[in-house]
């Protein structure tokens, strides 16, 4: 099952990427409709609004007039927190329900108006906004749901800032234009990456990457962070550490197209237990890969476990690697050494870049193609470590 959080600021056009998806096949679990749903009359949820609001967010029929509750609280903060705080326990409650009922091999949507005010993107594997300049905004709220053009400001201002989105965007897709457009963009998005992420977790594979040597990207370092905040959520506890390591970590360093992530466990036991966690994130294991190249005489303390991102869109490697054991510490050891030493840099693309011509056929060929030269440079960054006094 692929699940994939979907939202957007108030008329950005969400509901038309949603609406896309449902025809394409995708179960839609609407957050509109369900907090709707929770309170209606008769429910708990009417009941504790009218109790923390008072009568007058009622119709004469009992119903909540929703214009006049949001009158009183999206008047301040602490009032849309109340709100907040009543209706999106009741939404998530109703939602696993939903979701529990979905097939294994579903393609989930939650559209999730608020996915980012209530911080619950690194829940998914996947989560795409759908964004308008906010003059845009307001000239539909007025034209096709009777806003004001202060009434549409306020609530687009009361909700998550363009800079908030975008940190947890996976995908990005601007609706400035027609609405036809857009749909055109759902509908590519959903054939070349949803369809195919979908398929590669169903079969626990990871996503085909081509080692291919790329000019340094500035978001690299905002795409680990997201990866970070979803493995933070899928491990939980039973991770000591999580840190984006490897060629992307280094800025101005060109490097594969491949974010790499490393997870410090306590014990090899505590990595197989996580398995099934990370595969829900998106992340399925690399069962051959159960040892980095040792370059100490100890073969066990070189021991890990790999998962890779099933997401075309976003190839990932996950190494989960013992507090304290030689292969995580060069792991981060590697990264400061790196940034400390411009020539170290140009040595190792100059490696990288040979490796690349060679015409490796798979990234563990590419892998292999590198390690005369890392051996080396085991010895030569520790020894800077013991110079410069660095420890992880």
């Amino acid at each position: 099952m692929l699940r994939i959080g979907l939202s957007g600021g108030i008329g950005a056009g969400k509901s038309t990427v949603s609406a896309t998806f449902s025809e394409l096949g995708a179960i839609v679990v609407d957050g509109d409709v369900i907090a709707r749903e929770v309170v209606e009359p008769g429910t708990e949820g009417l009941a504790r609004l009218v109790e923390a609001f008072g009568e007058d967010i009622l119709l004469p029929d009992g119903a909540l007039n929703r214009p006049a509750l949001a009158a009183v609280a999206f008047s301040d903060d602490e009032k849309r927190a109340t709100l907040n705080g009543i209706v999106h326990p009741l939404v998530g409650a109703r939602r696993a329900e939903l979701i529990a009922r979905a097939a294994d091999d579903a393609v989930i949507v939650e559209d999730i108006p608020l996915l980012v005010e209530s911080q619950m993107a690194p829940m998914f594997p996947l989560v795409i906004i759908v964004h308008a300049d906010e003059d845009i905004r307001v000239s539909r709220l007025i034209e096709y749901r009777g806003f004001s053009e202060d009434d549409a400001r306020a609530r687009i201002r009361a909700q998550a800032s363009e800079e908030q989105r975008r940190a947890v965007a996976d995908v990005w897709l601007d609706n400035s234009g027609e609405a036809e457009d857009l749909v055109e963009k759902a509908r590519e998005l959903w054939h070349h990456r949803i369809l195919p992420f979908a398929h590669n977790l169903q079969n626990g594979e990871p996503a085909h990457v081509t080692p291919k040597i790329v000019p340094y990207d500035p978001s690299w370092p905002a795409q680990a962070s997201r990866a970070v905040a979803r493995l933070r959520v899928a491990c939980g506890h039973r991770a000591k550490r999580i840190d984006h390591i490897g060629s992307t970590a280094v800025p101005g360093l060109d490097a594969k197209d491949v974010i790499d992530i490393q997870v410090t466990v306590d014990s090899l036991a505590t990595a197989d237990e996580l398995a099934e966690a990370l595969l829900a994130a998106g992340y399925p294991r690399l069962g051959k890969i159960i040892a980095d190249t040792p370059h100490t005489d100890d073969q066990s303390w070189w021991e890990k476990r790999i998962h890779a991102s099933a997401d075309p869109g976003r190839p990932t490697k996950v190494h989960l690697r013992v507090e304290g054991w030689p292969n995580q510490q060069f792991a981060l050891l590697f990264v400061a050494w790196m940034k400390a030493n411009p020539q170290v840099q140009s040595e190792y693309l100059d490696l990288k870049r040979g490796a690349v011509a060679h015409a490796y056929a798979t990234t563990d060929e590419y892998a292999e193609a590198k390690e005369p030269w890392l051996v080396d440079a085991y010895r030569r960054a520790w020894a800077w470590a013991d110079a410069t006094g660095w420890r992880a």
